[in-house]
């Protein structure tokens, strides 16, 4: 049986859980280290790969807002457990909301600017140098990603939790 984790019951760690964030993660990961390897092995061979930074950046900033996509739904952060191991069960509850709402303005932050930036520069029609890779929809999986993340720490912070009625 898979293990469970004591704040929210959910399976850890159980084979066939991954779901496409997984796949989309792991792609752009698979991507930067060819990327990379490619253009490490063409400056070795005086065959440089032009362009190779701003693939690195896409599949970075993929990577990126899959990856705290993924560890948000399935309440994977890194977490410091010290104080919460030590305090009552009410008191812990409190703390939770807590850090849900502090999670909620800092993502409502990176929200807005990433929104700013998108409508700012929706028109300009971006686009990297070298491969003309366009920014408009980079910028919309970050503020989707950012809204989603948003969206569950929201949730979190005023849901009622189970044994807490």
């Amino acid at each position: 049986m898979a293990e469970l984790s004591p704040e929210n019951r959910v399976p850890v760690g159980r084979r066939g859980s991954r779901g496409p964030l997984f796949y989309i993660g792991a792609l752009g990961l698979i991507a930067a280290t060819a990327v990379e390897a490619i253009a490490v092995s063409g400056r070795f061979l005086s065959r440089p790969l032009h362009g190779a930074l701003e693939i690195m950046q896409a599949a970075v900033l993929i990577t990126a807002c899959v990856s705290m996509l993924t560890a948000t739904l399935e309440s994977s952060h890194a977490t410091v457990r010290l104080l919460l191991n030590r305090v009552g069960p009410r008191f812990k509850a409190g703390l939770t909301r807590a850090a849900a709402l502090v999670s909620v303005v800092f993502f409502a932050g990176l929200a807005i600017a990433s929104v700013w930036l998108a409508v700012e520069h929706w028109n300009d029609h971006e686009e990297s140098e070298l491969l003309h890779i366009p920014l408009r929809p980079l910028r919309l999986l970050c503020v989707l990603s950012m809204l989603i993340i948003l969206a569950v720490y929201a949730y979190r912070a005023v849901a009622p939790r189970r044994g807490e009625r």
